[in-house]
């Protein structure tokens, strides 16, 4: 959540901001009465407490008639401060309703506009051109499936559709990217962690996921837990409640887990192999630092997600993602776009989010600093979503056999392997 100060000071840049998002403008104002009410009820309810304390320690001193009447008004004040604690809470509630609502304040360097309103910053790596090496390029599934290392078809009978297999060189080749992605970040300096896929109501509104982004969330409504769809959640909440003194920052973990998601508005789109899914395993960095180094660590998280894909040989782009296209909790969102060769286009493989201190004020994550206390920052980068790098590497570096180079960076962790073979039919 924002800062209520903010609010009150300069509501007119949260209200751009929520303009910028193509988010309801008129929630600022509600939110600021209901802000003032909430203040106003809390300061009559205190007035009334004093009020009360103060006839307590008259009636003990009073005559017997004056004694008669004092009680007789103790009963009402304590009538008018149940009222009034019953006003307060309400309107802390409802205040706290319409903040959870409110997005995160954008940068003001983000491209306003739409998904397709970002900026390109960078382009690395050289298309292939196939024309010019003799052959059409055949696009992930046609490759995967010659390969062995792709089974829709069986996916789609146990689970349905956009869920899939990965099978012999398919399942190496996942094991081999999340155990050279997390020796990167290790590396780096990240703390690798296994981490929670079901998680409380808490931790998945607390990170921003439960507004906008409701819809793609699975909900186990028996048992009142949720699905996450990125180990961000469970990192997020990892520190929940929890007061950090300042010299420990930055704290930075690597979460592995498996990501669900439903996928809803999307019918129709990326239906063909495994770009799109519900379920998926991704590697994702997690960074807690002071307030002051969140756009300098965001850019160290870009950094490595460069490197990330550098090492795998892969053309990409990095953009400005505009404010429409943010979600709820970041302030500002660089995406690595890899090029996919049989679509014509770049498309999202990494993502690296600035939250300033939006997470942390809803999860309660603090840093200590002398005798300060205050939000920190939180911010989080895709390493390796593990499907989309997949269909990224297989047609980049097909050959006109069929056959898959491996880059180098993948090798150790494929006992050697150059090249994935077509498997005999």
């Amino acid at each position: 959540m924002i800062d209520l100060r903010l609010l009150r000071e300069d509501p007119d840049r949260v209200r751009a901001s929520q303009r910028a998002r193509g988010e309801d403008v008129d929630l600022v104002d509600a939110l600021l009465s209901a802000d003032e009410l909430r203040r106003s009820s809390g300061v009559r309810f205190d007035e009334l407490r004093n009020e009360q304390k103060s006839l307590g320690k008259l009636i003990p001193k009073a005559t017997p008639e004056e004694r008669t009447e004092l009680l007789k008004k103790a009963e009402q004040l304590k009538a008018d401060v149940k009222a009034a604690d019953a006003a307060q809470d309400e309107a802390d509630a409802d205040a706290k309703r319409l903040l959870l609502q409110l997005g995160n304040i954008v940068h003001e360097d983000v491209p306003v506009g739409g998904e397709e309103d970002f900026v390109v910053l960078e382009t690395h790596g050289t298309i292939r051109d196939f024309g010019a090496e003799g052959f059409e390029p055949k696009d992930h599934l046609e490759l995967g499936e010659a390969l062995g290392a792709i089974d829709m078809e069986r996916g789609a009978k146990v689970s349905g559709s956009r869920f899939y297999y990965l099978t012999g060189v398919g399942a190496l080749l996942e094991l081999a990217l999340v155990n050279a992605a997390i020796a990167q970040a290790t590396e780096a300096g990240f703390t690798p962690m296994l981490t929670p896929a079901l998680v409380r109501p808490r931790a998945m509104e607390g990170t921003g996921f439960l507004g906008q982004a409701a819809e793609n969330v699975y909900h186990l409504e028996k048992d009142d837990y949720y699905l996450v769809g990125t180990s961000e959640v469970p990192l997020a909440a990892y520190h929940m409640d929890e007061i950090i003194d300042a010299d420990k920052l930055p704290l930075r973990y690597a979460g592995f887990s498996p990501c669900f998601r439903r996928e809803a508005g999307t019918y129709g789109k990326d239906t063909r192999g495994i770009f799109r899914v519900h379920q998926f395993d991704k590697v994702e960095m997690f960074s807690y630092v002071d307030p002051a180094d969140a756009e300098a660590e965001h850019r160290r998280l870009l950094e490595w997600e460069k490197q990330w894909l550098t090492g795998l040989e892969l053309p990409f782009q990095v953009i400005d993602v505009a404010t429409g296209d943010l979600g709820a909790s970041a302030s500002r969102k660089f995406d690595c776009e890899a090029w996919i060769p049989t679509q014509g286009k770049y498309r999202e493989l990494t993502s690296a989010s600035n939250c300033d201190g939006f997470q942390a004020r809803r999860l309660s994550v603090r840093m200590r600093d002398g005798k300060k206390v205050q939000p920190l920052a939180t911010l989080n980068g895709t390493l390796c979503a593990v499907p989309r790098t997949i269909v990224a590497l297989l047609e980049n570096h097909q050959l006109p056999d069929g056959s898959v180079r491996v880059p180098e960076v993948l090798r150790p962790y494929l006992g050697g392997r150059e090249v994935l073979e077509p498997v005999a039919k």
